[in-house]
C-alpha cells in the first residue's frame, strides 16, 4: 500500500471519516476488497457521490486519477460483485454493480459538476478509456 494510502486510511479511520489536504470536506469511503488474482485483502481510499434517491447507496469512480487504465481495485470489485466500506464511522457489506452507458453518463456529469477534477480525468482518458462508475448497495 502507498504511503499516501496507508495515511490516508489513519486519518480516515481517527477522524470519524474526514480527510484532510487535496480532499478536505470532499466525501471519502474506504473500499475493502481482495485481489482477483493474489487473494490478498486491500483497502483503497476513493471519493463517493451518495445516491440522492437511496441512503444505502453511493457511486464510486474509477478515475485512477486520470490513468490511462482503470485502478485494480475496480476489477477486484466487479470480479467479485460485492465489497465491504466503511462510510464515517460504519462498515457495511455492499453488492456492486457498474453502471450503463447512460446512467453512467448522468452520474458522473454530476461528480464532475461537484468536483471539477473529474471532469480532468474525463479528459484525460478521452479515446482511451470510458471511466467507470460503480454503485455500491448496501445488504
Amino acid at each position: 500500500m502507498s504511503d499516501w494510502n496507508a495515511q490516508t486510511i489513519t486519518e480516515f479511520r481517527a477522524n470519524e471519516g474526514k480527510v484532510g489536504g487535496v480532499f478536505e470536506g470532499a466525501p471519502i469511503v474506504l473500499l475493502h476488497h481482495r485481489g482477483r488474482k493474489s487473494g490478498r485483502e486491500f483497502v483503497s481510499p476513493v471519493m463517493y457521490l451518495p445516491n440522492e434517491t437511496d441512503s444505502d447507496s453511493i457511486y464510486v469512480f474509477a478515475t485512477s486519477g486520470g490513468a490511462p487504465t482503470s485502478p485494480d481495485w475496480y476489477f477486484n470489485l466487479t470480479a467479485a460483485g460485492a465489497a465491504s466500506v466503511e462510510r464515517g464511522t460504519e462498515a457495511y457489506q455492499a453488492t456492486v454493480r457498474e453502471l450503463p452507458d447512460a446512467e453512467r453518463d448522468r452520474i458522473y456529469a454530476e461528480q464532475a459538476r461537484r468536483f471539477p477534477g473529474f471532469a480532468e480525468y474525463e479528459r484525460q482518458t478521452a479515446g482511451i478509456r470510458t471511466i467507470p462508475v460503480l454503485e455500491l448497495s448496501r445488504v
